[in-house]
């Protein structure tokens, strides 16, 4: 009987560490950034698109790597903050899988702020987009959007990156 307790707990254990590691999580804390203020009315607003693959084919349309998807929002100015509305993920077939900013964040000068979407995390697939909203002074330059995508496997790599175009 004591036994099956502490199998059970070890299984319980496992579930749920496995259930917080399938969690998506950026690795830069936007929570901690959102702005409280109010953004002025002479700011200009930007749209930008932003391809990222979750996952892409090998060999064949039925053979895909799975990948780890690293997404930079960086401003580039070195004395404007910028303001971050949106950073919305879509999969291939267009659907709205989440948003990853609800509430406009800022990003200081030069600073650089990360979206992990994790290996496992198949749900953008092979045509997985990002639609990110941004508004910035008119004297300042637009946020830079930038993914790379990554895969090892034993001695192999495969690694790429795609910049995000503007709307």
């Amino acid at each position: 009987m004591k036994n099956i307790l502490v199998l059970l707990a070890i299984v319980s254990l496992c579930a749920c560490q496995s259930k917080q590691a399938n969690e998506p999580k950026p690795s830069s804390n936007l929570q901690s950034m959102v702005f409280n203020g109010t953004v002025s009315d002479s700011l200009i607003t930007g749209h930008t698109y932003l391809s990222v693959y979750s996952q892409i084919y090998s060999t064949t349309e039925h053979k895909t790597h799975d990948l780890t998807a690293t997404v930079s929002i960086r401003n580039v100015s070195t004395t404007d903050t910028i303001y971050i509305k949106k950073a919305d993920y879509y999969n291939t077939k267009g659907d709205l899988i989440r948003h990853y900013i609800k509430q406009t964040i800022f990003v200081k000068p030069m600073q650089t702020i990360e979206i992990v979407i994790d290996e496992k995390d198949k749900e953008g697939g092979t045509g997985a987009n990002f639609m990110f909203e941004w508004q910035v002074d008119h004297q300042t330059s637009q946020p830079y959007f930038e993914a790379v995508m990554i895969s090892t496997s034993g001695q192999q790599g495969l690694s790429f990156t795609t910049k995000g175009v503007d709307l």
